[in-house]
């Protein structure tokens, strides 16, 4: 057993017929998120790459601005006599002068569907955040390659492969060289993992990135690709209808359905060759 992948005893039905052997099961479990010792979410998700998740969680909710906010990111040292608990924490520190407004945050976090921010507050609060209107000129890209993205995802997913329980989000080039996978239970903790990495090797802004997730786009996941200045999601789902308001309010590319040698462009069309 890997901290991401577990076995367990079933019993598997053929027709008739049953018999008794194992499975693998992705891990999902609880992760705290810390800034300066204070709880500031907490997340289910797919242990691996901790440090990641918080950190790209922390950028996309505009929390933090700059890898060079953060003086280290660590596990607590006392959380608990528990260790499973240990590991399911990571602290935050941030350098001196590096302000967070808590409340703010707390006002703002709509990490779930039902929530209850409408649609309209939704988007001026990322107006509010300062999320750029990104560049129409860039990154153009070819539609074989769009076509075969989704192949390359799968071809790295290796939890997938042995679960077949878990999403993953991965960034491209515009050519189609893959920048980095992640996977986890989770859409939104996949992209912020693989985010929170280029995030953490300050090679963030993103423009000429093209972000693939493996399930539908929701507005949060916008929200993450923006921030990052991410200016193309492709889903092999289908998009929210606020997905597609912020993809048109913002000039960013969004494509749905990407599977099978076709997609639809419902925003940003002028990025496609």
């Amino acid at each position: 057993m890997t901290r991401g992948i577990l076995t367990t005893p079933v019993t598997r039905i053929d027709g008739a017929a049953s018999r008794s052997t194992q499975d693998l099961l992705a891990v999902e479990e609880p992760l705290e998120i810390r800034v300066g010792g204070r709880t500031v979410s907490i997340t289910m998700r797919t242990p691996g790459n901790d440090f990641e998740l918080a950190a790209g969680f922390l950028f996309g909710e505009g929390i933090l601005r700059h890898a060079d906010d953060i003086r280290e990111i660590s596990r607590p040292e006392s959380v608990s006599e528990n260790p499973r608990k240990q590991e399911n924490s990571v602290d935050v520190s941030l350098n001196d002068g590096v302000e967070v407004d808590f409340e703010r945050l707390e006002r703002h976090f709509y990490t779930t569907s039902s929530c209850g921010v409408c649609g309209k507050a939704s988007i001026e609060a990322l107006q509010i955040q300062g999320c750029p209107m990104l560049p129409r000129e860039s990154p153009m890209v070819a539609m074989d390659v769009i076509h075969g993205l989704p192949g390359a995802l799968r071809r790295d997913q290796a939890a997938f492969e042995r679960t077949g329980g878990i999403h993953a989000a991965a960034l491209f080039r515009a050519n189609g060289e893959l920048i980095g996978l992640r996977e986890d239970v989770g859409r939104h903790n996949a992209v912020d993992k693989v985010i929170g990495s280029e995030f953490l090797a300050r090679r963030t802004p993103l423009g000429d990135a093209v972000l693939l997730v493996s399930g539908r786009a929701s507005f949060e996941l916008m929200q993450k690709a923006l921030m990052a200045g991410v200016p193309m999601l492709a889903a092999v789902g289908a998009p929210s209808s606020l997905a597609v308001e912020v993809a048109r309010r913002f000039s960013m590319t969004l494509l749905g359905f990407v599977r099978d040698g076709r997609f639809n462009i419902y925003s940003g069309e002028w990025r496609i060759q």
